[in-house]
C-alpha cells in the first residue's frame, strides 16, 4: 500500500505564505511524477503544479506561475510547494498525487496536468486565503 499525507495547510490573509508538504509511505515506491491539484467549492478539480523525478520537467498552472514553487527530496519522497502572495482565489483543497508509472521525456509535460495519469491521491489539505 502507498500512502500520501498532505500537511501545512492553514488560513492566511491575502499576500501570505504557506508550504505545503507532501509525504509517500507505504511499499519501496519511487514517484516519476510528483503533483499537486487543488478543489475549490462548487468547482472542479484543477491541476496546480507537478514536478518529475530529476526535476528537469516541472509544470504550473499559468495563474500561479511566479508565485508558488513546486520541489521534491527523492530520498524522503517527499514533495513540497511553496505557495507566496496568496490570493483569496487560492482558497481550495490541496490534494498531492503521485504517478509510479515511468513515461518518455516527451510524454510527461503533456502527462502532468491530467488526473487519470496518477496512480495515487493524498486525501488534501485545506488552504483558506482571506482578503
Amino acid at each position: 500500500q502507498v500512502q500520501l499525507v498532505e500537511s501545512g495547510g492553514g488560513s492566511v490573509q491575502t499576500g501570505g505564505s504557506l508550504r505545503l508538504t507532501c509525504a509517500v509511505s507505504g511499499r519501496t515506491f519511487s514517484a516519476y511524477i510528483m503533483g499537486w491539484f487543488r478543489q475549490a467549492p462548487g468547482k472542479e478539480r484543477e491541476f496546480v503544479a507537478a514536478i518529475s523525478w530529476s526535476a528537469n520537467t516541472i509544470k504550473y498552472l499559468d495563474s500561479v506561475k511566479g508565485r508558488f514553487t513546486i520541489s521534491r527530496d527523492n530520498d524522503k519522497n517527499t514533495a513540497y510547494l511553496q505557495m507566496n502572495s496568496l490570493k483569496p482565489e487560492d482558497t481550495a483543497v490541496y490534494f498531492c498525487a503521485v504517478r509510479e508509472r515511468v513515461i518518455t521525456p516527451d510524454q510527461t509535460m503533456g502527462s502532468m496536468g491530467l488526473e487519470h495519469e496518477y496512480d495515487y491521491w493524498g486525501q488534501g489539505t485545506q488552504v483558506t486565503v482571506s482578503s
